[in-house]
């Protein structure tokens, strides 16, 4: 099994190859289609990023196996799993804005091992691997050690289809007045990116997939955080809630009483 550091220093090589391109392309790459709804967007530069992050993990480590956003699945020999969002937050990339990203994580024998988050807009790149920390631009980060609710800011994200959508607002209106306030990014690796860096207190969403998740797992435990579903157990992106030790479980209780993991 491979060390820990060696694949998180080798996914930043590849996120940090392909951002500038997906920088240059950012606000001027049309739709291609839709996936799930309507409003879940697939663009040329999507498949394109994820082709080239394939290309060069497999070039440095042949026998891992891949799972992509855009349909790559290799099973692989080694034991190592890269889990691949060639564009998380793809909204955002074809409308220019900031909080798209490119997300790697790796996996050893089914375990989140190494992760790296990488912002081609601003210029962020967060990283992290079991037992080494975390580092935002190679600093180390922590999450903050908030611990009342009331002081808490939150993000969230919502899911592509209206009536989940409906619920999930429904919900929101009832988590609001007990909270500091609400952030929406647009991309829950960015989201749980700012948990990890304190930028953040928590981080809550319904209906994510393991290429939303692996990398931010990492990076939010190896930042002193929790994340998991919302009775503290491993999560494969159902339901994910990350926050700091001290504020997780008045979080917790707080959206169970507005069933969030039901919307």
């Amino acid at each position: 099994m491979a060390d820990p550091t060696t694949l998180r220093d080798l996914a930043l090589e590849v996120a940090r190859a392909v951002a500038p391109e997906l920088r240059r392309l950012a606000g001027r790459t049309p739709v291609e289609r839709t996936k799930s709804s309507a409003t879940d967007l697939v663009t040329s530069a999507d498949r394109w990023s994820e082709l080239e992050i394939v290309s060069r993990l497999l070039d440095a480590r042949p026998d891992d196996g891949i799972l992509g956003e855009e349909q790559t699945s290799l099973p692989g020999t080694s034991g190592v799993r890269w889990i691949i969002d060639p564009i998380d937050a793809t909204t955002n990339f074809v409308y220019g804005l900031a909080g798209y990203s490119i997300f790697i994580g790796a996996e050893g024998d089914g375990e989140p091992t190494a992760g790296v988050i990488v912002d081609p807009a601003l210029g962020h790149e967060f990283a992290a691997a079991r037992g080494a920390g975390s580092t935002c631009n190679g600093e180390p980060i922590r999450v903050s050690d908030q611990v009342e609710l009331s002081h808490a800011l939150v993000a969230t994200g919502f899911g592509y289809h209206p009536d989940r959508r409906r619920r999930q607002a429904a919900g929101l209106v009832e988590v609001i007045p007990r909270i500091r306030d609400i952030r929406r990014g647009g991309g829950a690796a960015m989201d749980l990116a700012n948990v990890a860096a304190g930028r953040v207190d928590a981080f809550y969403e319904r209906g994510l997939n393991p290429w939303d998740i692996a990398a931010g797992t990492v990076l939010v435990r190896e930042a002193g955080g929790t994340v998991g579903d919302l009775d503290g157990n491993p999560t494969d992106g159902d339901f994910v809630l990350a926050a700091p030790p001290g504020l997780r479980d008045a979080l917790a209780e707080l959206l169970r009483s507005v069933e969030a993991d039901r919307a």
